[in-house]
Formats: C-alpha cells, sequence, structure tokens
C-alpha cells in the first residue's frame, strides 16, 4: 500500500511541473528520438543513416545501370528489325551517364547473329544454301526462268 500511495504522489507531483524522474533522466541520458528508440548512442544513429543512404544510392544506381543496358538491348533490337526509335529508351541510357554496352552474354548472342547472317548473304552461304537444294528444284527454276525470258522476248521481238 505504501508504494502505491508513494507512486501517486510521484505522479501528481509530476503533473503539476513540480518535476520527477522522468525529466531527470532526459537530462542524464542526453536527447531521446529515434536513436533511443533503436537503444544506440546519437553517433552510433548517425552512422547506421549514413550507411543506409549509401546502400540506397548504390541500389539506385544498379537499377538505373540495369534500366539502361535493357534499353541499349531495345534499342539494338529497333536497329535490327527496322523499328521506329523509342525517345524514352535514348533518354534511359542518358540517365546512366555511363558508357551503357549489352550485357556479355547478350552481346555473344547477338555477335554470333551477326555472323550467321553474313555467312547468309555472302557467296558462300550461297553456294551452302545451293547444295542444300534438291537438284530439281534447281532445274526447274532455271528453267522456269529460262522459259519466261524467252516468253518476254518473243513479245518484244517479232522477228524470233
Amino acid at each position: 500500500m505504501a508504494f502505491f500511495v508513494k507512486n501517486m504522489i510521484s505522479n501528481q507531483v509530476k503533473n503539476l511541473g513540480f518535476g520527477g524522474g522522468s525529466e531527470e533522466k532526459k537530462e542524464e541520458g542526453g536527447t531521446s528520438g529515434p536513436a533511443a528508440a533503436q537503444g544506440m548512442t546519437r553517433e552510433e544513429y548517425e552512422e547506421y543513416q549514413k550507411q543506409m543512404i549509401e546502400e540506397k544510392i548504390e541500389r539506385d544506381a544498379a537499377f538505373t545501370q540495369k534500366k539502361a543496358e535493357r534499353a541499349c538491348l531495345r534499342i539494338h533490337l529497333r536497329e535490327k528489325y527496322r523499328l521506329p526509335k523509342s525517345e524514352m529508351d535514348v533518354t534511359q541510357i542518358q540517365l546512366a551517364r555511363d558508357d551503357v554496352d549489352l550485357p556479355e552474354d547478350l552481346q555473344k548472342m547477338v555477335d554470333e547473329d551477326q555472323e550467321e547472317e553474313e555467312d547468309k548473304d555472302s557467296i558462300l552461304g550461297q553456294l551452302q544454301n545451293l547444295q542444300n537444294m534438291d537438284l530439281d528444284t534447281i532445274k526447274e527454276k532455271a528453267q522456269a526462268t529460262f522459259t519466261e525470258i524467252k516468253q518476254s522476248a518473243e513479245q518484244k521481238c517479232s522477228v524470233m
């Protein structure tokens, strides 16, 4: 009972503004705020905040870099397939501020595709395609072409 009465009187004194135990604790412990709520000193809390900000900046930079790489890939595909350009992709690359390239794996794939296309376009590629074709098909195409040329020549020149 004595504890109850003492506690009640202490609370009434605090409410009147005559001071009490909690105000003394604030003065001794320094400032109470987010640092105290986290169970850290002020210096520890400030260091923690700096570390959190640095990590956020690093994550944002990595995210921006990835977005720029994706935009670079989209630009490359648009050029390859002759699609209209997108200003959003150009802007994304400019935001990255770095020399943005395709990721290595994608670059290897693109290089392989270009080599295949160049091989198909070259004379050797055409010869390989001819080897893969059936000789009867080649004869039929040649005969059809010859017949077309002959007919067009007969129509143009009545002497033949």
